[in-house]
């Protein structure tokens, strides 16, 4: 009887250090990491400013808006691909995010010569940004 009852204790000890707990802040902190989200930030906070540059200049060929949209979109679907994070206001706030540049590439990939189409690109690329300062707060906070 006592030798049941010192391999039970013995095996609750180690199955019970076998279970480690991670905070949420070295889950979020590791994802960062992982997915190189630093990286992939400044890529599209500066993909962003390109499209809005080219959208704000009215000489900018159809070609010339087919190019710097094409490439934020390609950079967006890059990292739209990291998610989910361990965090789900982060995903959340990142998944805006990404949407919205998404949104605004496809927009900035279609308008021409149109100001009004641009105005509407220009809009969601700033929406996109938006939520990408919150989330990279949130990270930061994290």
């Amino acid at each position: 009887m006592i030798r049941r009852l010192g391999l039970l204790v013995m095996s609750g000890v180690l199955i019970s250090a076998c279970g480690t707990t991670i905070s949420a802040g070295s889950a979020l902190h590791g994802w960062v990491t992982q997915s190189d989200f630093a990286y992939a930030a400044t890529t599209l906070n500066t993909d962003a400013r390109h499209a809005a540059r080219a959208l704000r200049n009215q000489t900018t060929t159809v070609n010339q808006l087919h190019l710097v949209c094409g490439v934020l979109l390609f950079d967006t679907q890059s990292a739209n691909a990291s998610l989910p994070t361990p965090d789900q206001q982060t995903t959340v706030l990142l998944s805006r995010a990404y949407t919205e540049f998404g949104v605004g590439a496809h927009q900035c990939y279609s308008a021409g010569a149109s100001a009004r189409r641009r105005d509407v690109a220009l809009r969601s690329l700033e929406s996109g940004a938006a939520a990408m300062a919150e989330a990279k707060a949130r990270i930061a906070a994290g």
